[in-house]
């Protein structure tokens, strides 16, 4: 694990964005995981990088704009690996296997006047788009 990926996942990271890739978005995902920004996971990698860095190579591999991609994502609550290498979603039905295609994560600082989760501390923000073409989203407080 990256101290970076560490950093991000603990609220520590705000100006950067976490992605995690698969197959289904890039043809050559195990060759990303020998970045020194990438941990890799079983079905693909998560990638820490600059916001703006990130929002880019995101709208390259996805053909998405981030913050689009994550409005559209905010309308349907579902469930964030806290290692953001997966989720559930909320299109699967019983016992059916729906596997994330990619998400795209940011934090938040810590806010009291706004009350709310963003009292308690630092937020991460995940949205994941399922291999079935659902998107969906959660937020959380940083570990």
């Amino acid at each position: 694990m990256t101290d970076r990926y560490t950093e991000f996942l603990a609220g520590e990271r705000h100006e950067d964005v976490a992605l995690y890739l698969t197959e289904d978005v890039v043809d050559n995902v195990a060759s990303l995981a020998d970045r020194d920004d990438a941990v890799a996971h079983d079905d693909g990698v998560v990638l820490v990088v600059d916001g703006d860095r990130g929002r880019s190579v995101f709208q390259k591999t996805t053909g998405m704009a981030a913050m689009e991609f994550a409005q559209e994502a905010m309308g349907a609550d579902g469930h964030v690996d806290r290692d953001l290498a997966g989720g559930d979603c909320p299109e699967a039905g019983d016992g059916e296997d729906h596997d994330v295609a990619f998400v795209f994560a940011f934090t938040e600082a810590q806010n009291e006047e706004v009350g709310g989760l963003y009292a308690e501390g630092a937020v991460v923000h995940a949205y994941a788009h399922c291999e079935c073409g659902a998107s969906y989203s959660e937020r959380w407080l940083c570990e």
